[in-house]
């Protein structure tokens, strides 16, 4: 394993391209790949990562004691740290994948031309993916199993908190993999912290076909400077719920918690709460105990403070991806005000209403634009998991190529087949 302290630029260069072009390589034999092969090296990685989980525990306790002494938030300890249960849950999404439709041949159209040329549309794999994340190692497993059965070699580069955690977390993946059939090189790690590695990454125009960020503004910002790869940013949420006038509060109190509480480091948490002001006196003293009891700093606009105490929010509270127990909480006039709010201040990720009212519902769900809209559910639910996606390579709020939770299609392009019998062009 290289560092930023013992590696050049040019040696962190070499290393990059190295796994790029072994992955090129891959790439071409994952093209033809059988379904069969796909799922059997799928199944035999979730066998491996239970059965080396006390191997993945010690690696990632390496990274978690490092990450504490670097002085990291209680969020980041929690995205960065693997258990039993988020390793059966990388074990499972494998499992889930592997049983998955193969998306790769697959008919999208099909029609014979007034010229009688046979026109097919069909399902084929990108090529060459390379993933730019943070934090969290399970993002290694995900990738990797998308990837692979959508036919694309992929090119990992995490972050330096979790380099003991992702490297071991590879060598287990390729291990089982090459076992089962599948080429060396379809799924590589960058080993190195050298930040430079993932700008040369990214400027790999020919070798690497797309690259994912997975992170937070920062990381958005810095990939957006040099990239010269097409990129389909995984960006962060500032995720919105709105309790209209006919919501039922007690099950808002619920929702609201959920979305907030049940893992706040995740992008698909609660950031912002908008209130209708004329259930705001009766619902958000409820709401408010239920998250300040579980420990939630409260930071809410002049109308919310004269309801129950709370810290100022500030205009940068608005747009804020807390990742932790902090929440903004503002009290507005109208669904039409929440809707402008969450046009204004959102980032396209999650956004929900809970309203007992059909039509209220209908016009947020028309009105907001963002990669997933929910009435009366929590916006914790925007998860390739639990969209039955299997996992996820990201959750993109952009509209070109992919939207949402990037599953087996968003890995993949198409190309048409056209078949004649002499035909030639008048």
């Amino acid at each position: 394993m290289t560092s930023s302290t013992d590696a050049t630029q040019e040696t962190t260069q070499a290393h990059v391209e190295r796994k790029a072009r072994a992955a090129q390589a891959a790439s071409v034999q994952l093209r033809t790949l059988s379904t069969q092969i796909k799922n059997d090296a799928l199944l035999a990685v979730a066998n491996a990562l239970v059965a080396n989980q006390n191997r993945i525990f010690a690696a990632n306790a390496k990274d978690v004691e490092a990450a504490r002494e670097r002085g990291l938030s209680g969020a980041m300890l929690d995205r960065l740290k693997l258990d039993e249960k988020r390793v059966l849950a990388m074990s499972e999404g494998c499992r889930q994948i592997a049983a998955l439709p193969d998306p790769i041949g697959r008919t999208i159209d099909g029609r014979t031309l007034p010229n009688g040329l046979r026109l097919q549309q069909v399902r084929v794999p990108l090529g060459v993916v390379g993933v730019i994340y943070e934090s969290r190692p399970n993002v290694t497993v995900d990738t990797a199993a998308l990837c692979l059965k959508s036919g694309n070699a992929v090119v990992l580069r995490g972050g330096s908190e979790a380099i003991h955690s992702n490297t071991l977390l590879t060598q287990i993946m390729t291990e089982a993999t090459l076992a089962a059939g599948v080429p060396d090189g379809a799924i590589s790690a960058i080993e190195t912290t050298d930040r430079a590695a993932m700008q040369h990454l990214v400027t790999l125009n020919g070798v690497v076909d797309l690259v994912i960020p997975r992170g937070g503004e920062g990381l958005k910002k810095a990939i957006g400077a040099v990239a010269t790869v097409p990129v389909i940013y995984a960006a962060g949420g500032v995720c919105h719920i709105f309790v209209d006038e006919s919501a039922d509060i007690a099950q808002a109190v619920e929702v609201v918690f959920n979305a907030k509480v049940q893992r706040p480091s995740t992008c698909n948490a609660l950031e912002t709460l908008l209130i209708h002001q004329h259930i705001a006196r009766e619902a958000l003293p409820q709401i408010a105990k239920k998250l300040c009891d579980a420990g939630v700093e409260l930071r809410g606009d002049e109308t919310a403070r004269q309801i129950i105490e709370m810290t100022a929010a500030t205009e940068d509270d608005w747009c804020a991806e807390y990742l932790d127990l902090t929440l903004a909480v503002r009290v507005l006039d109208s669904l039409d005000d929440a809707i402008e709010h969450i046009a204004k201040y959102g980032s396209g990720h999650s956004d929900a209403i809970l309203t007992r009212n059909y039509a209220n519902a209908e016009k947020f769900v028309a009105q907001v634009d963002a990669a997933a809209v929910y009435v009366n559910a929590s916006t914790r639910f925007t998860d390739g998991f639990e969209f039955g996606l299997g996992a996820e390579v990201g959750i993109s709020t952009q509209k070109l190529h992919a939207r949402g939770p990037m599953g087996l299609d968003a890995l993949t392009s198409t190309k048409y087949i056209v078949r004649g019998d002499g035909h030639i062009r008048s």
